[in-house]
């Protein structure tokens, strides 16, 4: 899967920008502030609907403009050329076309490109709360089976419209409320089982890979573990909610199911968040990240684009060179405010200043030293 074109119109700081991309190693440079994050951040979007920042769509518009419009063309392993439009708007609903064609759901804009995003702030995988690890294995859930969207979907609404009926319930558990807790608590039940059967699953496919890539990454075999092991898949998830359910309603929230989840991090059989130097933590991170990207190469025959977002700068230069060695082939991108190692070999350059391309090169000559 290769990404040849990207036109931004009034993306983060763009006001309007064409550029395009090669197959193998493109650089994108500038100082920071310019818009290097912003360019690579736009092709996340495309691949997911949501800024790997974590940020809510009305801040990608341009401030001062009502919508922004990303478009891509991708080509496909068998040859197949596709054109992505999508516009966001910051009121009324956003809307997403393939090949002139207006999907009824942007959901189905799913999988029609792949990326995978390596940042500084991959740290938090293993240092921040619980919901950054959920949003990771769920993130990685809907890469390899993008159908996974709706069941997680379904279960936010639930939850939406079992809070807002706790809250409601003001600390009192009456026969009204307690009939309608027991039809979310069974859609609850369902789902949150459902989600928590493909979690598991995923946790054991995924953890040999993760040692594998940390292995490779770190030079050195070192234990790793991921443990998923919520309570409530224990004893089934039915049952807590019963359980739970006066505290549920003391509280206004819910205190039981998939989206308290964590999953355990360990190094050397200790927790990494707390036992881990930051270097392993963030090898750590790396090798997750890395797990994935395989697990979705292999899974759809070719590798999703690959996104380095100044990520580079934060690894000595081993373990820079390990990362940029052992990523199947496919298209990088590769952002920096400088130093690039000489493991990366760039096929493209372009330097960004102040929201636009200045320049766009496939002379290595030009990349500073």
């Amino acid at each position: 899967m290769i990404i040849q074109h990207l036109e931004l119109t009034n993306f983060r700081n763009y006001a309007a920008t064409t550029i395009e991309l090669t197959s193998g190693v493109t650089a994108v440079i500038g100082n920071n502030g310019q818009g290097k994050t912003n360019l690579v951040e736009a092709l996340g979007y495309l691949a997911t609907l949501k800024s790997f920042r974590g940020v809510p769509n009305d801040a990608l518009i341009r401030t001062g403009s009502e919508s922004a419009v990303l478009r891509a063309t991708v080509v496909h392993a068998d040859g197949r050329e596709v054109l992505i439009e999508t516009e966001l708007v910051r009121t009324g609903r956003n809307r997403s076309l393939v090949n002139k064609q207006r999907l009824a759901r942007s959901r189905d804009l799913l999988g029609v490109v792949r990326t995978t995003v390596f940042s500084p702030e991959d740290l938090e995988l293993v240092k921040a709360a619980p919901s950054v690890r959920r949003d990771f294995i769920d993130d990685a859930l809907i890469a390899l089976q993008p159908k996974l969207d709706v069941l997680c979907s379904e279960i936010e609404k639930v939850l939406r419209q079992r809070n807002s009926l706790l809250k409601q319930a003001g600390g009192r558990l009456s026969a009204d409320i307690a009939s309608t807790l027991d039809v979310w608590d069974t859609k609850l039940s369902e789902l949150g089982t459902e989600l928590g059967d493909e979690r598991a699953r995923l946790i054991a496919q995924i953890s040999p890979r993760v040692s594998k890539a940390y292995e490779e990454l770190a030079e050195k075999s070192t234990p790793i573990g991921l443990v998923y092991e919520p309570e409530w898949r224990r004893i089934g998830l039915a049952s807590e909610l019963q359980t739970s359910r006066l505290d549920d309603v003391r509280r206004g929230t819910s205190t039981v199911g998939p989206h308290r989840d964590d999953i355990d991090l360990l190094i050397n059989g200790l927790p990494a968040r707390t036992h881990a130097s930051q270097g392993e933590q963030r090898t750590l991170a790396l090798a997750m990240r890395l797990a994935v990207h395989r697990m979705v190469t292999e899974e759809f025959g070719s590798a999703p684009v690959l996104i380095l977002d100044d990520v580079l700068s934060e690894l000595d230069p081993s373990r820079a060179a390990a990362l940029l060695r052992h990523f199947p082939e496919g298209q990088v991108l590769i952002t920096t405010a400088g130093y690039l190692p000489e493991a990366a070999h760039p096929d493209r350059i372009v330097r960004i200043q102040q929201g636009a391309v200045v320049q766009d090169s496939t002379n290595e000559d030009n990349f500073p030293e």
